[in-house]
């Protein structure tokens, strides 16, 4: 069986998109952001825990604060992207549970009371959300320049309060010049895929 969902949709999504380390100056709308997580907040997580939390870096003061924060060799895509995205693991999610997965409120309590089960849980959840928030961005057109490479402790810190743990950081943008690199090679299914 084939995909149903069109190849052009697909290759926006996947085979097209690429990590992009340079933007062009096209401001991120509020609008675009909210379209994105619009779309993005549908993508499943376990007991709808949706641990996600997104800080938008948009201010000068706010990027000077976070740029020595990055490595050396994300410091200036960080500095110029148009958008700039902490994605973070809120650990205490499941104060959410009751309105989030109705029909069992008790979850909160009966899974999630302990610190370090909320904290495995949200870490997970919150990495698909994160997975999610990426297709996201392409979806709306843009691009993403997802990254690890930073201070996890100084973006709390500064960003963050104990209860959230950074997970990413994503620039967002249109694409610049050289933005990407070249197309690296992939898995083939039967070096991923076992069947029993």
């Amino acid at each position: 069986m084939s995909l149903v969902l069109e190849p052009a949709a697909q290759d926006l999504l996947f085979r097209e998109a690429r990590t992009a380390n340079t933007f062009t100056d096209e401001p991120v709308t509020e609008e675009q952001v909210q379209a994105i997580y619009d779309l993005v907040k549908y993508g499943p997580t376990a007991f709808n825990q949706s641990p996600l939390r997104v800080v938008l870096v948009r201010s000068a003061e706010a990027r000077e604060r976070l740029v020595p924060l990055m490595a050396e060799g994300n410091q200036a895509k960080t500095a110029s992207a148009p958008l700039v995205a902490i994605l973070a693991a809120d650990n205490e999610f499941h104060e959410e549970l009751p309105g989030l997965f109705p029909h069992f409120p008790q979850a909160k309590d009966v899974f999630f009371a302990e610190r370090p089960v909320r904290e495995q849980a949200a870490g997970l959840n919150a990495a698909l959300q994160a997975a999610y928030f990426i297709v996201g961005v392409r979806a709306a057109g843009l691009a993403a320049g997802p990254m690890t490479g930073f201070d996890f402790a100084g973006v709390q810190k500064e960003f963050l309060d104990a209860d959230h743990t950074p997970l990413m950081i994503v620039n967002i943008g249109r694409p610049g010049e050289g933005a990407s690199f070249p197309r690296s090679p992939r898995l083939a299914y039967e070096d991923v895929v076992t069947t029993v």
